[in-house]
């Protein structure tokens, strides 16, 4: 028997890299909503009672993006000093500049167009940027969540995270703050996932909080209603096996014990690291940048494929050229569990019968100009059990059941 372990990890939404991620596409969010023609890449960083927001923006309306930062911040829970860091008062610098006209006109007008081979209008519209993107899909999380097409050990460190930030948010624990994280390890047996090896939970929090008390009380209301007891191998949960505040303390936290950045959690919001990711991150970042786009729909191609029966696990592979339409390579792998040969696989992702992986047919067919990426900021960009997401449905079963 082949046994392993692996383990991923998710953070909460008052992490400071996650507090730059919901600022930047919130902003986006307010920009795609006033104008759908927008090009739009910012970045965010805090630290200490600041906030920075710079990058490239053409539009041709206002977003008060000191504003947005702000209530950003107030939603997430910074909004008192209680835990080092206030939306309301702390400094807010905007640094944007327009788009740089080189990749304007690459975007706008692809290679096909300038040189007359383009046939449709999808072919108009270049990538916004080179680069390799992944998407994956496995059924690991169906038997908990039905839909989901997820890596158990990110699905399980995902909701935990989440439970982590309801519990603050409804009372239920009421002495932590904002700042979190969570981590799953899994034991894996001949390649299923078969039993928790160890659960870490981390919570900013008041002073003088007894230790054992928070534990026990994490134990209760976050890890038991999300990790369900016959996953561990004792058949129920046992603190042994849950790590809480394992430094010893978390009082400092969110901003004012580490900056954050945008685009440094890229792990977090894929598949925490069981499949591979091109480098590319996504939060500010406008669909015609195919970091956010190509990622996307790669997953909804892995994700839809994998419904279909081809395979149990699949990761799709597509790069891009700028100012290019059509993608530069497409490959797939399904580890050796598909149900035809991949070269069937990869044929019909490079048919476009069934799948375009244009970045104007991906904008088009997913409809992702549309202030929506606000709410994927945290808690992952895939795999949501909790949101209707465009590219994670699943209304292309049928037709790959037809086309192979």
């Amino acid at each position: 028997m082949n046994s392993t372990v692996f383990t991923s990890e998710s953070v909460t939404e008052g992490h400071p890299d996650k507090v730059c991620d919901a600022i930047a596409d919130a902003i986006l969010d307010d920009i795609l909503a006033k104008d759908r023609r927008a090009h739009v890449a910012v970045e965010v960083m805090c630290t200490t009672g600041l906030v920075m927001v710079v990058g490239e923006v053409s539009c041709d309306c206002y977003s008060d993006m000191n504003g947005i930062a702000r209530r950003t911040l107030q939603e997430i829970g910074y909004h008192s000093p209680a835990f080092g860091f206030d939306g309301a008062t702390c400094g807010v610098l905007v640094s944007i500049d327009e788009q740089s006209s080189d990749i304007a006109n690459g975007v706008g007008v692809s290679e096909e167009a300038r040189e007359g081979t383009a046939v449709d209008e999808f072919d108009r519209q270049g990538a916004g940027d080179q680069g390799m993107m992944f998407g994956f899909a496995c059924r690991e999380s169906e038997a908990l969540s039905e839909g989901t097409f997820m890596p158990l050990p990110i699905f399980f460190a995902h909701r935990l995270a989440k439970q982590l930030a309801e519990v603050r948010k409804n009372g239920a624990i009421d002495y932590i703050g904002p700042d979190g994280k969570t981590q799953v390890t899994l034991r894996y047996e001949n390649g299923a996932p078969v039993a928790v090896e160890q659960l870490i939970v981390a919570a900013e929090h008041k002073p003088d909080i007894d230790a054992e008390k928070m534990k026990r009380e994490m134990l209760d209301a976050v890890v038991a209603p999300i990790v369900p007891e016959r996953w561990f191998p004792e058949g129920k949960v046992v603190a042994e096996r849950v790590l809480v505040n394992p430094s010893g303390k978390f009082v400092k936290g969110g901003p004012l014990a580490d900056s954050g950045l945008t685009g440094r959690k890229i792990i977090v919001d894929t598949y925490g690291g069981y499949s591979r990711h091109g480098g590319g991150s996504f939060s500010g970042k406008d669909p015609s940048k195919v970091d956010r786009s190509g990622s996307y729909y790669a997953r909804y191609a892995a994700k839809n494929l994998v419904a279909a029966g081809v395979a149990d696990k699949l990761e799709i592979q597509v790069a891009y050229a700028i100012g290019c339409a059509h993608p530069v390579s497409i490959n797939a792998c399904a580890f050796g569990t598909e149900t035809v040969p991949v070269e069937r696989i990869e044929g019909l992702l490079r048919s476009r019968d069934v799948f375009d992986f244009r970045p104007a047919a991906i904008i088009k067919n997913l409809n992702l100009i549309a202030p929506i990426y606000r709410q994927v900021s945290a808690y992952g960009h895939f795999g949501r059990w909790d949101l209707d997401l465009p590219w994670e449905r699943l209304d292309k079963v049928d037709a790959i059941k037809q086309a192979l």
